[in-house]
């Protein structure tokens, strides 16, 4: 019994080592995955919206709410923008040349925004502050209109944009230039601008006159324009700043036709240069007329912006020719505004035809922002647009890169990226205007 007893004993060892070794080979049980997070599936986002999830400004369920009004838009209808420029009389040019602007920025949208149509409206108004009063309420009245790129000149602003800023709509100048539009005691918060500011302008003019031609005894003539006689004004301060001599300041009244009385009074004073920063036709019968009166042959004439138009030269012929021109400078702009230039030509068959079409354009795309930033859409279509948040977002634009710059806005509605010129008549054919009758140069 002993040997079958010892081979038992062996044989029961023997299978005991084998099932030890069998167990060891099997793989050790893993806790089941379902009941640990994954690192790559973390319980917690499960319990937060992902961002898909959250609400977007295009897919808001409720109509928002704004202390000034909301703007709502039904599927199919347009998104309606809006004009305030002086496009007939002798500063018609001034305003069709921002009004191309402000198209050609609608051309680049496909005409499109947001999923609606974009229309553009207008009202003429008249480079007068009659003209901004009346379109300005007319414009007010259309609860249609999202917002306003205008005016064209300060004198409309002045009165115009209380009136925009009563009715709730917003307003980005192409052109305005008075200090006074975004003065902190009488800027009023429906106000921008992209225009440069005439503090700028008239410095760089005065810096021109005094230290590169070397003239320190000047004349100025004004026409009771916001425009003209701010920038007369600072003109003439920043003259004196520089050492110079204001000899005389006069005034002209917009409609005058014989400048020969105010221009014999200056001639007395014996001015070496005369700076009238007005519009056409007033500033060239100035051109005209000042090379009649005696003593007055030989004095330099400088004007501004309001003249920088081919119908300055086209209206006072050879007596334009050495005429200097203070405006924006067009000629340190981009490659984006070179194939703005070429858009406008192939669209108008001409080159931009006065100073601040790039200026529109850059008005539009900023309004355009501003919109797509605060407009949220319900599922059904309906676009919705807070105005006095468009209006915030407007005054929060930062570093915007337009054809003329990079815009900022502060808190009075300044936005602009100011770069200023002094251009020179050289020519009067003006068939290929500027580069056929006027020339850069200063700085």
């Amino acid at each position: 019994m002993q040997r079958p007893a010892r081979l038992f004993t062996m044989l029961l060892l023997s299978l005991v080592f084998v099932l030890a070794a069998c167990q060891q080979a099997q793989p050790t049980p893993t806790p089941a995955p379902a009941a640990q997070p994954s690192p790559t599936q973390p319980a917690a986002p499960a319990a937060s919206p992902t961002p898909a999830a959250q609400p977007t400004p295009q897919a808001q369920v409720t109509k928002p709410t704004d202390p000034i009004g909301v703007l709502e838009i039904k599927p199919g209808e347009p998104i309606v923008l809006a004009w305030m420029l002086t496009v007939s009389g002798g500063t018609a040019q001034l305003g069709e040349d921002s009004k191309r602007g402000i198209e050609i920025a609608i051309d680049d949208l496909g005409g499109q925004l947001l999923g609606h149509k974009i229309e553009l409206v207008g009202e003429d108004s008249g480079c007068n502050p009659e003209g901004g009063q009346a379109a300005a309420t007319r414009l007010a009245a259309n609860p249609r209109i999202v917002a306003i790129v205008g005016s064209s000149c300060s004198s409309e602003a002045r009165v115009g944009a209380p009136i925009i800023d009563q009715a709730g709509l917003v307003m980005v100048s192409p052109s305005n230039t008075a200090p006074d539009l975004t003065d902190p005691a009488k800027h009023v918060n429906a106000y921008l601008r992209v225009a440069h500011n005439d503090k700028v302008q008239g410095r760089v003019a005065a810096e021109f006159v005094v230290n590169k031609l070397g003239l320190k005894k000047v004349a100025t003539i004004h026409d009771g324009s916001l425009y003209a006689e701010q920038l007369a004004n600072v003109f003439a301060e920043n003259v004196k700043k520089l050492g110079g001599t204001v000899v005389a300041q006069e005034a002209v009244s917009p409609d005058d036709t014989d400048m020969r009385p105010v221009l014999t009074r200056i001639a007395t004073q014996q001015p070496e240069l005369i700076y009238y920063p007005i519009f056409n036709p007033a500033g060239s019968f100035i051109t005209i007329q000042a090379k009649e009166i005696s003593g007055l042959e030989n004095v330099k004439l400088m004007s501004a912006d309001g003249l920088l138009e081919p119908q300055t030269v086209q209206n006072a012929g050879q007596a334009a020719v050495g005429l200097y021109l203070s405006g924006p400078d067009l000629t340190v702009l981009g490659p984006k505004y070179q194939e703005f230039v070429q858009k406008y030509q192939q669209k108008y068959g001409t080159k931009p035809v006065a100073g601040f079409h790039a200026h529109a354009y850059d008005a539009t795309m900023m309004i355009v922002e501003a919109i797509k930033k605060v407009a949220v859409q319900a599922p059904d279509g309906t676009l919705y647009i807070p105005r006095k948040a468009l209006r915030d977002a407007l005054y929060e634009t930062k570093n915007f890169q337009g054809l003329t710059g990079n815009l900022t806005c502060d808190p009075n509605g300044d936005c602009a990226d100011p770069k200023i010129a002094v251009y020179e008549v050289f020519s009067t054919d003006t068939a290929n205007w500027p580069d056929s009758a006027i020339r850069k140069i200063y700085p």
